[in-house]
C-alpha cells in the first residue's frame, strides 16, 4: 500500500491522484478528497468540494454556499460527519453538521466511507464524512502558505475578500512538529427569494379520506353557490405569498493548531485544536401578499386544471381587499465551534498497540429574541388582479382608487408613513447549546494466522447534551400586539419608520412576471423604538400602550433539554489470504436519553379579526420523558483482487442513525393560530425509534493507470423505522369550539432504497483530464401500510469534470447536477408532495503558477445562474420557493515559503 503520509499533494492532478490511492486502499467502499496544497482545499466551502464525489449532493444557504450534505440520495440526517474521527456538535436543532460554519482552509481532506466497520463510529446510514487535518508530519521541515482572496458576485454586485495563512514546521530532529492556521473572512451576499409561506389553499375531497382541507376562510367556491360542487373537490388556489431578497454580512474566523510529539520510535502524542466563529446576520426586504380565499372577496374567478390562476379582488371591506404588506426579516446569527482533542498512541510490543483518544466539542448559538420578522399594511382602497403562471411569482396587478398603483409607486417613493399601518410583529429567535464529550481506548493486536492478520478492539463513550430555549412573543401575544383593531397608523410614530424606495441591480430579472420590483427602506429598529416611545397613548379599549407586553419571552413549547449517553464496543478481525483481504466484526451500542420539554393548553382563542386570532395559555407543565436502546451492528468486507489493477468489493452490516436531536423531546407550536390556521404541530417525539438498516454494496474498481479509475458499484439499503411526518386532520386537542389539524414525527414501516454508481477518472500524458460521476437511487418506502415516497432522496446526481494541468497552468471546469426530490409527502392532501426540483452547479478555475513561492487563481462559481426552486409535484403553477444566488469570481494570490 501507498505510505499516504509521505505524499506531498500540489495542484489539482496531485489531489485526484491522492484520492484514487486513498480509494484503493480503503478497506471498504469509501471516496476521498485531498488539498491542493497546505491550507487549500479544491473549493472555498468543504460541502462543494464533497459534492464532486460519486453519490454525494448538498442543499445550499443564503449566499449559495453549500451547508448539508447527503450520500447516496439519503438526506443529512442520514450523514454523520466527524473531525479526526471525532463527531462535531452544531447549531442546528438536529445532528447533520452545516458545513458553513468551517472554512476549508482548516482540512487537509475528507473521506465519505459508505460500507461499514465495526471500529468505525456508528450513526450513519447513508454515509460516514470524515474530516482529516493536515499534520506536521506530512511534510517534514518548515512550510507556510499565505493567501489572499477576493470575490465578486454579479447579480448583486457586491464583493468580498479572505485572508488565510498556514505554517508547518518539526524540530527536536524531527521529533515533534507544530501546524498553525488562521483564517478571516468577510463577505456580502445577496440571495432572491420567493416563496408559498402560507402553503396552497385547498377545498375538502370526499374521495380522499385523509384531508378535510385547508382554505382558512371557507371553501373555495367559484360559484358562490355556499355548496361544495363535485368539480370543486379539491380545488387549489394561492394562500400566501411573498417576494425579495435576503441580504447577508458573513463574517467568518477560524484558529487551528496541531502539536505533535514522537518522543520514540514507539510512542506518538498530538494536541490539537480548532475554533471557529461564523458571523452571519441576515436582513430580508420582501413584499408579501396574502389573498387567500374568503366568500365575497373574490370575483373573476379563472380555473385551470383544478388550479385557481387568477381572480379580482375589490371588496370596499378593508379585510376582505388585498392589502399588500413590507415584510421585513432579521436573522442574528453568530455561532462559535470547538473542537479540542488529546490523542496518544503506543506500541507496546511489536504486535500490539494502543491507542486512546479523548475530546470536547461545543458548538453555540445565542440569538434568543434578536430576530425580527416585522409586518406594515398598506390600507388604501384598491383593487387588484393575481394570475398564476409558470413562474417563481404570480402577476400582481395592484391599483390605488386614489391613482396610484403599487408597482410604480414604490420605485417612485410615493408611498410614505401614512400609507401603512403596523401589523405583525414577531420578536424571535433561540439559543442554542451542544456539547460533547468522547473518549476511545482501542487496541491493535497481530495475529498472523488462520488468515488473520490483526484484531481490532476498542471501547467509545459518548455524552451529548444538547439545549435549545426559544425565546419570542407569540406564546404571550405580543406578535399580534400592534395589528387588528390595535393598528397604529406608521406616521403616528415620527419620521425615520420609513424612508427611500430602492431597487435592487438584476432583481429577479430572469423570473418573466409583472409585480413590483422595488422595495421601500423599513429600518426595524428604528420601528421597535418608535413603538416604544409610543407607549401611555390609548388603545381603543381605553388600556394604554405598553411595549413590555409584547416584547419576547422565554417560550417553553418549543424549548428542550435533551441528554444522550452512548457507549459502545467493537471487535474486528483483518484478514486476507492469496489475492483477497476483509474484515469481520461486531459494534455493540448502547444509547440511553432523557429528554425534557413544557407543555401548555389553550384556554380560550380570540378572534381579532379576518385571519387574526390571540390564544390564551394555561401556565407551562414540564414534560420528561427517558429511552433507550441497544443495538448489535455486525459488518463485513471483502475484497478480490483480480490483478493489481482490477478488484471487486463486496460488503455487508446493519447499520443505525439516530433521531435529530430535536426530535426527541415531546415540543410543539399552535402559533399559527394567530393567523387563523388551526395546526398544532409537535417537533418531537421521545418515542421515536432509531433509524436501522440492513444494507449490501458492491463495487468493481480498475485501476487502468496511473492515478486513473473506472468503477461501477451496486448498493442497497432496507431502512427501518425511517422517520417521516403524520397528518391528523380534524382532531380535538381541548380547545372549545375548535377542531385542530395535527402533525408530528412518527416512525415510518419500512422502505427500501437501491441504487447504481458510476465513476470515471483518468489523465492524458497531454496534461488533459476528465473526472465523471453517475448515482442513480429507487426507493420505496411504507407508512402505516401506505406506500410514499421517501422523503429527501435523490433519484439521480452526475457530474463531469474536464482539466489541463502543465507547466506552470492548471485548468478545469466540472458541473454537478442534482435532480429533483421529494421534500414532504402530502403537504396537501395525499400524493400533493413538495418537490425540489433539477439544478445543475456550474464552476470554473484556473491557477497560473508565476514560481515556486507566487501563484494566482481565478475561479468562478454557479456559472449558469442556476436558481434552486421548489414546487408541488413538479407543477410550475404550484411554486412552493425560489431562492437565486447569482454567478460569483474570485481571484486569489498566494506566497509560499
Amino acid at each position: 500500500m501507498t505510505d499516504l503520509a509521505t505524499v506531498a499533494v500540489t495542484g489539482v492532478r496531485a489531489s485526484l491522484a491522492r484520492s484514487t490511492e486513498l480509494k484503493r486502499d480503503a478497506s471498504t467502499v469509501q471516496d476521498s478528497i485531498s488539498a491542493l496544497e497546505l491550507g487549500k482545499f479544491p473549493d472555498d466551502n468543504v460541502a462543494d468540494s464533497l459534492s464532486h464525489i460519486t453519490g454525494v449532493s448538498i442543499s445550499r444557504t443564503a449566499g449559495g454556499e453549500g451547508q448539508r450534505v447527503s450520500v447516496r440520495g439519503l438526506g443529512p440526517e442520514f450523514t454523520l460527519t466527524t473531525f479526526n474521527g471525532r463527531i462535531l456538535a452544531t447549531d442546528g436543532a438536529g445532528r447533520d453538521f452545516a458545513f458553513d460554519v468551517l472554512p476549508a482552509d482548516v482540512i487537509s481532506g475528507a473521506d465519505v466511507i459508505k460500507g461499514a466497520q465495526a471500529s468505525l463510529t456508528e450513526g450513519a446510514i447513508g454515509g460516514l464524512v470524515n474530516l482529516r487535518s493536515a499534520s506536521p508530519f506530512d511534510q517534514k521541515g518548515q512550510h507556510g502558505i499565505v493567501r489572499l482572496e477576493g470575490d465578486r458576485n454579479l447579480m448583486s454586485e457586491l464583493n468580498g475578500s479572505k485572508l488565510s495563512a498556514t505554517y508547518s514546521n518539526t524540530f527536536a530532529n524531527d521529533t515533534m512538529g507544530v501546524l498553525l492556521g488562521v483564517v478571516y473572512a468577510n463577505r456580502k451576499d445577496r440571495t432572491d427569494v420567493a416563496g408559498n409561506d402560507g402553503g396552497w389553499t385547498r377545498n375538502p375531497d370526499p374521495n380522499d379520506p385523509n384531508w378535510w382541507g385547508n382554505a382558512w376562510g371557507g371553501n373555495i367556491d367559484p360559484n358562490g353557490n355556499g355548496v361544495l360542487d363535485p368539480d370543486e373537490y379539491g380545488l387549489i388556489a394561492p394562500g400566501q405569498f411573498r417576494v425579495g431578497s435576503i441580504m447577508e454580512d458573513k463574517k467568518r474566523s477560524a484558529f487551528s493548531g496541531k502539536f505533535e510529539w514522537h518522543p520514540s520510535d514507539k510512542v506518538r502524542i498530538v494536541v490539537d485544536g480548532l475554533k471557529t466563529r461564523l458571523d452571519s446576520p441576515h436582513v430580508g426586504y420582501q413584499q408579501s401578499y396574502y389573498p387567500l380565499f374568503s366568500p365575497g372577496r373574490w370575483s373573476d374567478i379563472t380555473v385551470q386544471n383544478g388550479i385557481v390562476t387568477g381572480f379580482t379582488m375589490n371588496n370596499p371591506d378593508p379585510e376582505l381587499r388585498l392589502n399588500p404588506e413590507l415584510l421585513n426579516q432579521t436573522e442574528y446569527r453568530v455561532v462559535d465551534t470547538d473542537l479540542y482533542g488529546l490523542n496518544g498512541e503506543w506500541e507496546v510490543t511489536p504486535d500490539l498497540t494502543l491507542t486512546g483518544d479523548l475530546y470536547r466539542s461545543t458548538s453555540k448559538r445565542h440569538s434568543g429574541g434578536q430576530d425580527t420578522y416585522a409586518v406594515l399594511r398598506m390600507n388604501q382602497p384598491n383593487t387588484a388582479r393575481i394570475t398564476l403562471g409558470p413562474n417563481a411569482v404570480p402577476n400582481v396587478d395592484v391599483q390605488f382608487d386614489d391613482g396610484r398603483d403599487l408597482a410604480n409607486g414604490l420605485a417612485n417613493g410615493q408611498f410614505t408613513e401614512s400609507d401603512f399601518n403596523t401589523h405583525y410583529m414577531e420578536l424571535r429567535g433561540d439559543n442554542i447549546e451542544d456539547k460533547i464529550t468522547g473518549g476511545t481506548v482501542a487496541g491493535n493486536l497481530f495475529v498472523g494466522s488462520w488468515g488473520v492478520d490483526r484484531l481490532r478492539f476498542g471501547v467509545t463513550r459518548t455524552d451529548r447534551r444538547k439545549s435549545r430555549d426559544l425565546i419570542n412573543n407569540t406564546l404571550n401575544g405580543g406578535a399580534d400586539y400592534y395589528s387588528g383593531d390595535n393598528a397604529i397608523n406608521v406616521s403616528d410614530l415620527g419620521d425615520g419608520v420609513i424612508s427611500h424606495s430602492f431597487h435592487l441591480p438584476h432583481f429577479m430579472d430572469d423570473v418573466n412576471s409583472s409585480f413590483p420590483r422595488s422595495f421601500v427602506a423599513f429600518d426595524v429598529p428604528n420601528y421597535l423604538a418608535r413603538l416604544q416611545a409610543y407607549n401611555g397613548h390609548l388603545r381603543p379599549d381605553g388600556s394604554a400602550y405598553d411595549y413590555a407586553l409584547a416584547g419576547p419571552q422565554w417560550n417553553p413549547l418549543q424549548s428542550y433539554r435533551v441528554r444522550e449517553k452512548t457507549n459502545a464496543f467493537y471487535v474486528q478481525a483483518d484478514l486476507s489470504g492469496d489475492h483477497w483481504d476483509g474484515d469481520v466484526g461486531v459494534r455493540l451500542v448502547k444509547t440511553s436519553t432523557s429528554a425534557q420539554a413544557w407543555d401548555a393548553k389553550i384556554l380560550n382563542i380570540t378572534k381579532n379579526g379576518a385571519f387574526n386570532y390571540t390564544a390564551t395559555y394555561a401556565a407551562p407543565t414540564p414534560v420528561v420523558q427517558d429511552a433507550d436502546y441497544t443495538f448489535l451492528l455486525p459488518s463485513g468486507n471483502f475484497t478480490w483482487h483480480f490483478t493489481d489493477q482490477l478488484q471487486l468489493r463486496l460488503g455487508a452490516a446493519k447499520t443505525m442513525a439516530r433521531p435529530p436531536v430535536d426530535q426527541l423531546a415531546p415540543t410543539n407550536t399552535t402559533a399559527s393560530v394567530s393567523w387563523g390556521e388551526f395546526t398544532q404541530v409537535y417537533g418531537g417525539n421521545a418515542n421515536l425509534k432509531p433509524y436501522s438498516a440492513a444494507q449490501g454494496d458492491m463495487s468493481l474498481e480498475w485501476y487502468f493507470a496511473d492515478h486513473s479509475i473506472a468503477n461501477v458499484a451496486v448498493f442497497y439499503k432496507r431502512i427501518k423505522n425511517q422517520i417521516t411526518t403524520s397528518w391528523e386532520p380534524g382532531q380535538d386537542i381541548g380547545v372549545p369550539g375548535y377542531l385542530f389539524n395535527v402533525t408530528r414525527p412518527i416512525n415510518g414501516d419500512y422502505a427500501k432504497v437501491k441504487g447504481l454508481e458510476a465513476g470515471l477518472q483518468h489523465f492524458w500524458e497531454s496534461g488533459f483530464g476528465v473526472n465523471a460521476q453517475y448515482t442513480r437511487n429507487w426507493s420505496r418506502s411504507w407508512v402505516n401500510g401506505e406506500e410514499r415516497p421517501l422523503e429527501g432522496i435523490a433519484p439521480a446526481t452526475y457530474s463531469l469534470g474536464v482539466m489541463y494541468e502543465k507547466g506552470k497552468w492548471s485548468l478545469g471546469a466540472n458541473a454537478v447536477r442534482t435532480d429533483g426530490f421529494v421534500t414532504a409527502v402530502n403537504v396537501i392532501g395525499t400524493g400533493y408532495n413538495t418537490q425540489a426540483d433539477a439544478i445543475t452547479w456550474l464552476t470554473a478555475h484556473v491557477t497560473y503558477k508565476i514560481n515556486d513561492m507566487f501563484s494566482v487563481s481565478l475561479q468562478g462559481q454557479n456559472l449558469l445562474d442556476d436558481a434552486e426552486t421548489y414546487s408541488i409535484n413538479g407543477n410550475p403553477l404550484l411554486s412552493q420557493g425560489y431562492s437565486r444566488y447569482g454567478r460569483s469570481f474570485n481571484l486569489g494570490a498566494s506566497l509560499r515559503f
